[in-house]
């Protein structure tokens, strides 16, 4: 099928009737609304309607339309009325500021914004050309864009969507993603099978995340549309009534990120812990030390994969099946459709065993199969993205003896003090188990002598005070579960961390940052505490 319209269609010819979008009733009381349930069929009704409209008004292939629509069932009529024109969606974030709107919409060269009546305003403001702006309740009036369409024939290269990824240094790039990238996604999830397996028109996939990330959008959606699934879209993460929504919606799968996990791991425990029907959760990042005791508590697997925006699921690498080696960072043995190589800094193959950055491609003639193609108007990137027709992803990975990969933290956050390689994550991990400590990032500091020291930039919880104990009863905390040279060098306490507009750390920014706080003497000076063990006799 060439278009995700097409999967959609074919699964509203074979379940009509089945429930395709639900929006539970704590979600919908975020917009003011009730509970929303919609049929196979009565998404497609809402799809012929929107149809009418975008196509009386001449947007076709060639055309983008933002879309600000949050989490609500809108976004996927929007969508797919749309995706069939051949027309591409660029997703909007409603917490962009009014400079990051503007970039966005801007450098995609949008042609109409379909958002929300209360983000008209912002929206506007932030437009440096004048395009159409509307609400989904003006679409009888839609103006038509002032380009024609062109004559490409919609076919699985044409584009579906862009989404723009939040580097750590710049401008956000545009991710061009095809329909093939969509549908792939699908037929990926449908058969990967093992822990992940989905039984066609049974399961409900519930999920947190924003449908402006590929998460949402490519991976959750995709899976249940193409097996006639229903997706049960909340708002946003709410810990407090989480468990409530898994038992009320009768979700059988669940999406995460790594937080979620440690959040819901610090509730009150309960009877009603295990009363529910999650077969299993699929997501990345859980804390090792988190991971079993997830699994004990509530009575399912969590499923850690590997993947980015600009590989979808054609480089997706998942642990669905045993060995899972939880509480490891292991996110599973590569398929046969996925060809994977780990370099060092010099580009050269790392022994085995040994850490290395991660390089994936799809197997066969086509290496791009299932990934991004390429980022808009920025050749360089992509270029340096698919260097040698290899995806060069910036994880640092290490392979075991059974062939299970490993995650070892982003390369630019390795820190290297005296020889040793330090994983910025390592640390975090460690230092996020202090009760004292709301968020943190660790980066390195400049040392004449050891080229690099670890340094960590710790916001505290409301109530807590910087204080040099602090800094010293957390440093001494470290010790315990960190080599000496892993250890913390310097704490700073902070107000707030630099985060792009999805709350994603600017790690580009943390070492500017660092040298500044150290400058102005707001640290505490920890080196002189770090030492060795002194090793014991033999006995």
């Amino acid at each position: 099928m060439t278009r995700v319209y097409d999967i959609f269609k074919d699964s509203c010819a074979r379940f009509a009737d089945r429930p395709f979008i639900h929006i539970p009733a704590l979600s919908a009381a975020a917009y003011h609304d009730g509970a929303v349930d919609y049929t196979y069929a009565e998404v497609d009704a809402e799809i012929t309607k929107l149809l009418g409209y975008y196509g009386k008004a001449g947007y076709g292939t060639g055309h983008r339309v933002g879309v600000l629509l949050e989490n609500r069932a809108a976004f996927f009529f929007h969508w797919l009325a749309l995706n069939a024109l051949g027309v591409s969606i660029v997703p909007l974030n409603g917490e962009f500021s009014r400079d990051e709107m503007s970039y966005v919409i801007s450098h995609s060269e949008t042609d109409l914004v379909i958002t929300l009546a209360d983000k008209k305003d912002h929206v506007l403001s932030s437009l440096e050309t004048a395009i159409p702006v509307i609400t989904p309740g003006d679409m009888a009036t839609v103006s038509g864009p002032k380009k024609p369409k062109s004559d490409e024939q919609i076919s699985k290269d044409t584009e579906c969507a862009i989404l723009y990824t939040s580097g750590s240094t710049g401008q956000p790039k545009g991710c061009i993603l095809s329909n093939e990238y969509f549908t792939y996604f699908g037929e990926w999830y449908r058969d990967v099978g093992g822990y992940c397996t989905l039984r066609e028109g049974q399961e409900r996939l519930l999920t947190p995340l924003p449908l402006v990330h590929m998460n949402a959008l490519g991976c959750s959606t995709m899976a249940m549309m193409i097996t006639g699934g229903c997706i049960i879209q909340l708002d946003r993460f709410h810990p407090r009534t989480w468990w409530q929504l898994v038992r009320e919606t009768g979700a059988t799968a669940l999406h995460y990120l790594g937080v979620l996990p440690a959040i819901l791991l610090n509730l009150p425990e309960s009877d009603q812990d295990r009363d529910h029907k999650v077969r299993f959760g699929f997501g990345a990042g859980v804390n090792p030390k988190h991971h079993a005791k997830f699994e004990d508590r509530f009575g399912f697997p969590l499923i850690e994969a590997w993947a980015m925006t600009e590989s979808g699921a054609g480089g997706c690498i998942i642990a669905h099946e045993e060995p899972r080696h939880v509480g490891t960072c292991c996110f599973g043995k590569v398929s046969d459709q996925v060809e994977i190589k780990l370099i060092d800094e010099a580009g050269k193959q790392v022994a085995e065993g040994a850490p290395g950055e991660l390089l994936v491609r799809a197997t066969g003639d086509d290496p791009q199969r299932g990934f991004f193609r390429h980022y808009f108007k920025n050749d360089a990137a992509t270029a340096e993205t698919w260097k040698d027709n290899w995806l060069h992803t910036g994880d640092v990975v290490r392979r075991g003896e059974d062939g299970s990969l490993f995650f070892v933290d982003r390369r630019k956050n390795v820190i290297r003090r005296s020889g040793e390689n330090i994983s910025a994550l390592e640390v975090e991990t460690v230092l996020s188990l202090n009760p004292a400590i709301d968020k943190l990032a660790v980066a390195p500091a400049y040392d004449e002598i050891r080229g690099d020291e670890v340094m960590a930039c710790i916001v505290l919880k409301d109530g807590r005070s910087a204080t040099e104990q602090l800094a010293r009863e957390i440093f001494d905390s470290s010790c315990d579960q960190l080599a000496y040279y892993k250890t913390p060098g310097y704490i700073a306490f902070i107000s707030a961390l630099p985060l792009t507009a999805s709350q994603k750390l600017k790690r580009g920014e943390m070492k500017a940052l660092c040298a500044d706080l150290i400058k102005k003497g707001q640290v505490y000076d920890l080196r002189s505490f770090k030492k060795r063990t002194k090793p014991k006799e033999m006995s």
